[in-house]
C-alpha cells in the first residue's frame, strides 16, 4: 500500500520539523516551553518556506553501530577539548593548524552531511568546505601535531566516516564505499 506522495512529503517533513525543533532545544541548552516553541515555529518556517532537496535513506538503523557512534563521539569530544584546553592554557606554544582535504569513501548527501557535522563539533576542526559531487571535505585542524599529524588527521575523519555508514548504511552502501560487513 502506497502513501500519496503529498502525504508521504508531510510524512517526512514532520520528522524534519521535529528532527530541528530537537536541534534548537539543544544548541540553546534549555528545555522550556518558549523554546520548544521557538523552534517549531523555525523549523516550520525552514521547512515550508525553504525548497531543500530530498534526500534518500536507503540504509537502515543499527542500533549497536549508533551506540558506539555516540559514544566514541563523546569520547573524542572529552579528548579534543582537553587538548584545545591545553593549547589555550600554554602561554608560548604555537599550533601548526593546516587545512587538510579528506577523500570520503561514500558520496552519499546524508553520509556526508553527518561525517561534516560530528567532525565539526569536535573541538579543534572545522569543516571548511564540503564538495558534494565529489565527496571531498576540507577541514581546519588547530593543531596537526596532537591530531597525529596530517595523516592522522585525515584517518580520523575516515574512521568517523566509517562509524557512521556502520551505523546507518545498508550492506549494499558498506560494500560500495570498501567497508567490511
Amino acid at each position: 500500500m502506497s502513501l500519496h506522495p503529498r502525504r508521504a512529503r508531510w510524512r517526512t517533513q514532520w520528522a524534519t520539523v521535529v528532527w530541528l525543533t530537537a536541534v534548537w532545544v539543544l544548541l540553546w541548552g534549555d528545555l522550556s516551553v518558549g523554546n520548544v516553541l521557538a523552534g517549531l515555529g523555525l523549523a516550520l518556517l525552514v521547512t515550508t518556506g525553504l525548497r531543500m532537496t530530498p534526500i534518500q535513506f536507503g540504509g537502515r538503523v543499527r542500533p549497536v553501530a549508533v551506540v558506539a557512534l555516540v559514544g566514541r563521539f563523546v569520547l573524542d569530544l572529552v579528548r579534543a577539548s582537553a587538548e584545545v584546553s591545553a593549547i589555550a592554557l600554554r602561554p608560548r606554544y604555537q599550533p601548526h593548524g593546516a587545512v587538510i582535504g579528506v577523500q570520503l569513501r561514500s558520496h552519499s548527501d546524508l553520509y556526508l552531511t553527518l561525517t561534516a557535522e560530528l567532525c565539526s563539533l569536535v573541538p579543534g576542526s572545522l569543516v571548511v568546505e564540503a564538495h558534494r559531487l565529489t565527496g571531498m571535505l576540507y577541514l581546519h585542524v588547530l593543531d596537526v601535531r596532537t591530531s597525529g599529524g596530517i595523516e592522522g588527521a585525515r584517518q580520523a575523519v575516515l574512521d568517523q566516516e566509517e562509524r557512521v555508514l556502520r551505523a546507518f548504511a545498508s550492506d549494499e552502501e558498506l560494500r560500495a564505499a570498501g567497508v567490511p560487513t
